[in-house]
């Protein structure tokens, strides 16, 4: 187990932090139904969602680059967390987007926002709806298993190190940048 090395940490803007505990939220309430089962219409309007939001951390994230990491964070980490983050940045766009294929191309479900209003179909055609399903279950399995690989970096960070990293992105407390 390493040493605690506690640091001043720089905080995540408040933006950041609440496009990451959202979508974070609606991943989880989504890999819940498509894992287990649950309403398919909450399921493609969370996936709307997620797209949507996912569009505007992007722009966020774009205009307010994050926090340099800590000088004691080791270069594989470094390494892991830029590109776990980029997969993520990838799946929160292509799963909902393999999700709006699917369902454009079947056109046998209704496709609507939590009842409020229709969301239109992609133009796909009916023979891509098979591909779109197949594909949307094998990157949901890749975004279940890429949640309980930041899950775990997480609590290690937490529990482990003790090194202060979780508390960039945690609610509340000032940000220090």
């Amino acid at each position: 187990m390493a040493a605690s090395r506690p640091f001043h940490a720089q905080r995540y803007a408040r933006g950041a932090i609440f496009f990451h505990w959202t979508i974070a939220l609606l991943v989880l309430v989504n890999l819940w139904i498509g894992l287990v089962g649950g309403s398919m219409g909450v399921h493609k309007a969370v996936g709307i969602t997620v797209l949507v939001l996912t569009v505007g951390r992007i722009v966020w994230r774009i205009a307010n680059p994050p926090p340099p990491l800590p000088a004691h964070v080791a270069g594989w980490e470094r390494l892991a967390a830029k590109w776990t983050h980029r997969l993520f940045y990838v799946l929160l766009v292509v799963l909902p987007l393999s999700g709006w294929a699917m369902v454009s191309g079947a056109k046998r479900y209704p496709l609507d926002w939590f009842g409020l209003f229709p969301i239109p179909y992609l133009p796909i055609p009916p023979a891509v709806a098979g591909a779109g399903h197949e594909a949307h279950e094998l990157l949901g399995l890749l975004m279940a298993g890429l949640v309980a690989l930041h899950i775990g970096a997480a609590l290690r960070h937490q529990f482990l190190l003790r090194d202060g990293i979780v508390s960039r992105m945690l609610p509340g407390g000032r940000r220090t940048r």
